[in-house]
């Protein structure tokens, strides 16, 4: 499975692909407002059409714990990781496990002819390669399933 299947699944699941984003200059505590109105785990920090940086969950904490409430006053472009990983719409699951697991990241922006495609969770690619799992489990009980039985000689 590759990672423009998993924007395709998820896209088919929300209606679309949707990419929450905001500003540089969005304070944080809006910031997470809209995150907990869209119920996700990070945003994408877009300075024009440009891939700026990615909000997670562990930039806020990592700011919270830094600097108390004063924080959520701050704009998102002083917490945001501007170091991102990338991935494509070829790399394969097990490319992108490896690569979130080794780098501990729980989301993935994927990037196609210069654009941004979508978001990948950490979430979304273990359902992904549950699904995939699940699939191959189905073949291989059918193929047991319909294994021809032994000759048998009287």
């Amino acid at each position: 499975m590759l990672l423009r299947d998993i924007l395709q699944i998820k896209g088919n699941r929300t209606g679309g692909a949707q990419i929450h984003s905001v500003p540089p200059d969005t304070i944080l505590q809006d910031a997470l407002r809209l995150m907990t109105q869209h119920d996700v785990g990070s945003l994408v920090v877009l300075q024009g059409d440009r891939l700026h940086g990615l909000m997670t969950l562990r930039e806020v904490l990592v700011a919270l714990s830094a600097r108390g409430a004063v924080a959520l006053g701050q704009p998102v472009g002083e917490i945001m990781n501007d170091n991102l990983i990338v991935g494509g719409p070829d790399d394969s699951i097990d490319c992108v496990r490896r690569v979130m697991t080794e780098n501990h990241i729980s989301h993935l922006p994927v990037i196609g002819d210069e654009h941004l495609l979508g978001v990948i969770s950490l979430q979304d690619v273990a359902k992904a390669a549950y699904s995939e799992c699940s699939f191959e489990n189905r073949l291989l009980k059918r193929y047991i399933n319909d294994w021809p039985e032994p000759e048998t000689e009287n």
